[in-house]
């Protein structure tokens, strides 16, 4: 019984990790969107459908090739890849437009509010 219950906690703080996690990033974007020219998302459920986009398309990234889209800490490489997950965001999520200067703007933006939000997430 104790062994139910320890797996019922851990799949529920896995859970809550993954909402945390999915709150956060939609937070991240829409404050990116807000403040970066040339980038729109036009309501609640293009938000968090492009989180949703961008965190699959994020870990996809992370398992086939073992970079990181992250503005900070990754250096150029993940700002770069940053940069053109949010430009091709676009190709997937209707309501969600963005030029390739707003995703370079953006991809800054982004990893600066990252930076200053707790959490472990990633673009």
């Amino acid at each position: 019984m104790a062994d139910n219950n320890a797996q019922s906690k851990s799949t529920m703080g896995t859970v809550g990790q993954i909402v945390g996690r999915f709150i956060a990033s939609a937070i991240v974007l829409a404050i990116t969107a807000f403040f970066t020219p040339g980038f729109s998302i036009n309501n609640i459920w293009t938000l968090a459908l492009a989180a949703v986009v961008l965190t699959a398309m994020d870990y996809l990234i992370v398992k086939f090739t073992g970079l990181h889209a992250s503005a900070f800490g990754k250096g150029f490489v993940g700002f770069a890849l940053a940069a053109v997950i949010l430009y091709l965001t676009q190709y997937l999520v209707a309501g969600y437009t963005i030029s390739w200067i707003a995703a370079i703007i953006g991809a800054f933006i982004y990893g600066v509010v990252d930076y200053f939000i707790p959490g472990n997430q990633t673009l």
